[in-house]
């Protein structure tokens, strides 16, 4: 496979952090440009990070002191300097959207971990075991952009990564209504109990924005492509609670789903165990070698056990039952910042070079 140079856009914040964490020894990927705000602009990595590197492991010695770019600024600088970008800026939702096609319109591919884009019918929003056909939109988005390599392409929320992979399995079977409670780890919201005291101890059952990702974002994973855009699926029909709660990292749903016709707990459970995408297909190096494990002790699956499964990249589920308002429940749990959010990226982006839209 081909070497690529990145770069990290949004390099000092949680997400940014763990992606310089796993591209460090990345066997395809070489970080060789670091962008962020205009504070950090002019400063060496670890001068621009300071006190605040949130990651167990230490910050990576290549890139502590490469010189931090000016992310609105130095994009010629950053076109130079790399293939293509990963992207996880903490900026309003229209300047993330404008800031994106700025770099796409550079001819730098943007693999975003950003909302901004993800209702954009053109941008592929892509769960790779489950959703790679979407990358065909990405020719539809160049012409409208005008640009030959440069395009944006966006991972679906984090929270939904637990419970949409489970599901998708089952779709076959005529799923027809979902009920999904969430329960989200402080690392979504970018903090840690050292930032976040107020978290300790605490649930709290609102997230700005969150129940309508969990409802609207499933149905343009499922949906097809259809004229260079990509139409949202009609069914199954969602509806989510998402409620914040003191773990630091993983997100576990309650799942409860409804069939047209009576469905077997084994079939499903083999359903899970057998299904296997694209990204196991091509031996991607991120992908984990079983995306969906599930448990058969009543206790698991957990977010201390089971969230780092697979190098964070697999979905755990477990008490898979009957219900007695809908047909099934069961529990899914997913590491939030690895598969939900920068290891989910870099999956997709291994997808995309793998399968030539990043030349």
């Amino acid at each position: 496979m081909k070497k690529y140079n990145v770069g990290i856009i949004g390099a000092t914040g949680m997400v940014g952090q763990r992606f310089a964490t796993l591209l460090e020894n990345h066997p395809w990927f070489t970080v060789t440009a670091l962008a962020a705000s205009a504070r950090s602009a002019g400063k060496t990595y670890e001068e621009a990070v300071g006190d605040h590197w949130l990651m167990t492991s230490p910050m990576p010695q290549s890139m502590a002191k490469m010189v931090v770019f000016n992310a609105e600024e130095d994009v010629q600088k950053m076109a130079s300097l790399v293939d293509f970008v990963f992207c996880a800026v903490n900026m309003k939702k229209e300047e993330i959207k404008a800031l994106e096609e700025v770099y796409a319109k550079a001819e730098i591919p943007v693999m975003s971990n950003n909302s901004a884009h993800r209702g954009t019918p053109d941008v592929p929003m892509i769960i790779p075991e489950i959703n790679s056909s979407h990358a065909e939109v990405i020719d539809s988005q160049r012409k409208r952009l005008g640009t030959k390599r440069g395009f944006i392409a966006v991972k679906s929320n984090c929270s939904l990564q637990s419970y949409v992979p489970a599901i998708h399995p089952l779709l076959d079977l005529n799923v027809t209504k979902v009920l999904a409670c969430t329960y989200q780890a402080i690392s979504g919201a970018g903090k840690t109990f050292k930032t976040w005291p107020e978290s300790v101890d605490n649930v709290i059952p609102f997230i700005g924005g969150e129940e309508g990702k969990s409802e609207n974002e499933p149905l343009k994973i499922w949906g097809h492509v259809e004229n260079g855009a990509i139409v949202n699926a009609s069914s199954p029909c969602i509806t989510s609670q998402c409620l914040r709660v003191p773990v630091s990292d993983g997100h576990t749903a309650a799942v409860f789903t409804s069939y047209e016709k009576k469905v077997e707990m084994e079939e499903i459970i083999a359903k899970w165990e057998t299904f296997k995408g694209v990204p196991q297909e091509l031996q991607l190096p991120s992908a984990p070698k079983q995306f969906l494990h599930y448990f058969r002790e009543d206790d698991r699956p957990q977010t201390r056990l089971d969230r780092n499964l697979e190098n964070g990249m697999a979905v755990s589920i477990g008490r898979l039952r009957p219900d007695t308002q809908y047909d099934i429940k069961f529990v899914c749990l997913s590491h939030n910042t690895l598969r939900g959010a920068a290891g989910g990226a870099v999956l997709m982006a291994e997808l995309l070079c793998a399968k030539g839209y990043i030349d």
